[in-house]
């Protein structure tokens, strides 16, 4: 008989035991996830380490840009945030682009831009992008292209304002889709294929 109570015994402390350990496994975790929860929109987009973690489709480098542009214009950001906003959108660019375009030269023009969406009120509300099937690919002079649509809604004084920007990426030395640049398209400029 004391051989079957002492079994009883070690069985229901390992029981215990194993509750216990479970339910400090599911607390942790639970306190991991609301931490990962309060991260900021700004905080969430410069977590993103480009060097291990690049996008690696066209369409997924304008989604990553887009993050951006919406921390630029929609959420309030600290000085050091900006920079380091700045920073990361530079990575995307294709070298010619950065040639083109000076770090000090950008964050100045970038903080007047800011300045003027948040003079005029306005809101990105939506970005959309087309499906990958709807990425039109190039090759020139050797160098890939990708050509890629992109909608977005600006909410100003309770009007929705719809533009496309067309976007052309091109693949680097490394295989890493960068932005070559980028125009606004006018309605009247589309054809029937949104092209």
């Amino acid at each position: 008989m004391k051989k079957s109570t002492t079994r009883i015994t070690v069985v229901i402390i390992l029981m215990i035991v194993a509750a216990v350990s479970y339910y400090a496994y599911l607390s942790n975790k639970s306190r991991a996830s609301r931490a990962e929860a309060t991260m900021t929109a700004v905080e969430s987009t410069l977590s993103r380490k480009l060097d291990t973690n690049y996008p690696s489709t066209p369409k997924e480098v304008l989604k990553y840009y887009n993050e951006i542009q919406k921390c630029f214009y929609n959420e309030e950001c600290t000085e050091e945030e900006l920079e380091k906003l700045i920073l990361k959108v530079r990575e995307l660019y294709d070298e010619e682009l950065l040639e083109q375009n000076s770090l000090a030269a950008q964050t100045v023009q970038l903080k007047a831009e800011i300045q003027d969406y948040k003079d005029k009120k306005r809101t990105i509300t939506s970005i959309s992008l087309p499906s990958s099937t709807n990425v039109v690919y190039d090759t020139v002079d050797g160098y890939e292209f990708a050509k890629i649509h992109c909608g977005y809604n600006v909410m100003e004084d309770g009007v929705n304002k719809p533009t496309t920007q067309v976007f052309l990426l091109r693949k680097d030395e490394n295989r890493r889709w960068k932005i070559y640049g980028w125009k606004v398209l006018d309605t009247f400029e589309m054809t029937e294929s949104g092209e």
